[in-house]
């Protein structure tokens, strides 16, 4: 599988906070609303997605397979791999981290699928 699902990652968010900070990565929370799939994307970079709160799916471009993510779990998505969310009928709370501070606008853009960058496994 190309995204990497951590099950149970974390109770706390100081365990998020602490894993985050030995990352060195630059962290965001975002409340995602209920909403339809979005459409296969990748993104520049890595991103660790933690869920505070809520219940949702990632496909894995790479596999076709949903992945399930809830409440504690941790979502690592490489640079380049091509994912989508899938629908939720619930908001969705996250806190979303990357390697470089983001520009107010390209937080997280979604770049089409057929950009991507070939991938190399791992």
């Amino acid at each position: 599988m190309a995204i990497h699902l951590h099950k149970g990652f974390f109770s706390t968010r100081d365990e998020v906070l602490e894993d985050i900070k030995r990352t060195g990565f630059w962290p965001t929370t975002l409340i995602a609303p209920a909403s339809p799939e979005l459409p296969m994307h990748w993104h520049d970079c890595e991103v660790h997605t933690y869920v505070i709160a809520g219940s949702t799916a990632t496909l894995d471009g790479i596999t076709g397979e949903r992945v399930a993510m809830h409440t504690g779990d941790k979502l690592v998505i490489p640079a380049g791999v091509i994912h989508a969310e899938c629908a939720t009928e619930e908001d969705i709370t996250y806190i979303v981290a990357v390697p470089n501070p983001p520009r107010f606008g390209e937080f997280l853009t979604l770049l089409p699928p057929e950009t991507a960058p070939p991938y190399t496994g791992g």
